[in-house]
């Protein structure tokens, strides 16, 4: 469980589940339910980034650590993640209007005043997935597919998506649970088991000179991009660097890879809160050893989150204490 406390008592709970594996599907410690399916969401990310490394787009268009980040993001929208997004369109030759994500408010609250004060309307490129989708997008040019539906499930860019997710979690293209995510593309559920695998793999070949080394480097070297100002895959990626890189997903997802110690992990709220997953994460990357006290102590403000009244009192507090379950 995620506690949450006010005056010291239990006010609510979130049910977690959580899975450690090894890259060869091994579960190493759990929480919960390991088998429970578990759509990635945005945590697919990484994943979906890959093919413009393999496939040779990023060193033929020169696209940049900082881009390659963005593919992997779900951003708030600041000034510095649009401007990127605007540059890997342009190295397709296409601008905004090619992308099939929605229009979307910043998350970012000052990105969106910013907006409103210049008399702007959020458009698809504040969408928090405009990275990624401008990547995919760039994905089709580079092979001389049409752009055009680039986001549906029989298009050869998302072919290329639920290959790659089959390829690292272990499950057969046929047996992916399929969907529509948030921002229109096609969404992957596998067991929780499987997706924590499919990181440790990706985790243990960013240790080769290898496409998911570009990845990797790209997230860590720029966490700014995956998540943006006041966000904890940002503040957990800018302690652990080389350590850990995590990614974000919606409805209580967090999945990501330990690289030294050839790990990946899933976690998943049953209730979908976002408030749980992040005290979580922290408590997972403590007992996996990957943050000493001084990370836990930078980290706090995620690790047990106050909970505060309209007056800025802080009233209670968020606590993640679970422990691990032997396989």
């Amino acid at each position: 469980m995620v506690e949450v406390l006010r005056g010291g008592r239990v006010e609510s709970r979130h049910r977690v589940s959580a899975a450690l594996c090894d890259a060869s599907g091994d579960l190493v410690h759990f929480v919960g339910d390991s088998a429970r399916d578990t759509f990635y969401r945005s945590a697919a990310k990484p994943f979906q980034a890959l093919p413009l490394v393999e496939d040779g787009v990023a060193d033929r268009v020169g696209l940049t650590g900082e881009e390659l980040a963005l593919c992997c993001a779900s951003h708030e929208g600041e000034p510095d993640h649009v401007a990127r997004a605007r540059s890997i369109l342009s190295r397709a030759g296409l601008d905004e209007n090619a992308l099939r994500c929605g229009p979307q408010e910043p998350f970012s609250r000052n990105a969106a005043l910013a907006l409103a004060r210049a008399g702007l309307a959020p458009g698809r490129i504040h969408n928090n997935c405009s990275g990624k989708h401008a990547g995919m997008l760039l994905l089709s040019v580079a092979h001389g597919w049409d752009p055009d539906g680039y986001h549906l499930l029989d298009h050869p860019v998302q072919r290329r998506m639920t290959a790659e997710m089959a390829r690292w979690s272990g499950i057969p293209v046929d047996e992916l649970g399929l969907a529509v995510d948030g921002c229109g593309v096609p969404c992957f559920a596998v067991p929780l088991k499987a997706m924590a695998t499919s990181f440790a793999r990706f985790a243990a070949a960013s240790r080769e000179a290898s496409g998911a080394a570009r990845v990797v480097a790209a997230m860590v070297d720029h966490p700014f991009m995956v998540g943006g100002t006041g966000r904890a895959c940002t503040e957990v990626m800018e302690r652990t660097g080389a350590r850990a890189f995590v990614k974000l997903g919606a409805e209580g997802v967090y999945g990501g890879g330990l690289p030294e110690q050839g790990l990946g992990f899933a976690i998943k709220v049953e209730d979908g809160g976002r408030r749980a997953v992040e005290a979580a994460l922290v408590r997972l990357l403590e007992l996996a050893e990957v943050l000493d006290p001084e990370d836990l102590h930078a980290l706090s403000a995620w690790a047990r989150p106050s909970v505060t009244n309209t007056l800025g009192e802080v009233v209670g507090e968020i606590r993640a204490d679970f422990e691990w379950s032997a396989p």
